[in-house]
């Protein structure tokens, strides 16, 4: 998993609410279990028409949100089935950070479990995000995980909360595996001494 550094970036805008999961990535596009090359299938039914060129109409194809890494959008982002393909287009389509004033709760942990910042504000403070970027498409806000602040442009500055697990995780790049091994010396002891106490265990056919 990559490391969450603080940056400054396009916040493009989904102005949606109850965005699911079959939204964001259509169920025709799940069978594979890499998680790399779901992003060009990202919001695929909104984002193209039929004939597979891009819809104009849709939000996130605009010029101005171009290479944008923050997704601002309306509440009740990623409800619907659990997929983990959600996340995995989110973050291959190039976004690594997510504000929103409410999240599905599958959706919220599997995006922390990819690499991704799935900041939660209040209604009010998301409106006023989204009418900044209304009002000058194209503005970067600058996010700084390790002290919890989102800023812009406006002068707005937001703090938001965050467990300090996945905190630690994410500002070292550190998925459930990447965790595990960290007590690989321990996991080794345990092996060493259960092969002694109980050798019929690891016997191979």
């Amino acid at each position: 998993m990559k490391v969450y550094k603080n940056h400054e970036s396009i916040a493009a805008l989904l102005n949606r609410n109850n965005v699911d999961t079959d939204q964001i990535i259509p169920k025709q596009f799940l069978k594979k279990v890499e998680r790399s090359g779901f992003g060009i299938h990202l919001f695929h039914d909104w984002r193209y028409h039929d004939d597979g060129s891009n819809n104009t109409a849709f939000e996130l194809n605009k010029a101005a949100f171009d290479g944008a890494r923050i997704l601002v959008t309306g509440d009740n982002f990623g409800c619907g089935s659990s997929r983990e393909h959600a996340p995995w287009a989110i973050e291959d389509y190039g976004f690594n950070t997510i504000i929103s004033s409410s999240y599905a709760d599958i959706f919220y942990n599997n995006c922390f479990k990819n690499g991704i910042l799935a900041i939660v504000v209040s209604e009010d403070e998301l409106k006023r995000l989204m009418d900044e970027i209304i009002d000058n498409e194209g503005v970067k806000f600058s996010i700084d995980l390790q002290n919890q602040s989102i800023s812009t442009p406006a002068g707005t500055i937001i703090h938001f909360e965050i467990d300090p697990f996945r905190k630690n995780n994410l500002l070292n790049g550190l998925d459930d595996i990447a965790i595990t091994l960290q007590y690989s010396d321990m996991i080794d002891t345990f092996e060493a001494k259960q092969k002694q106490q109980l050798p019929w265990l690891w016997r191979t056919a």
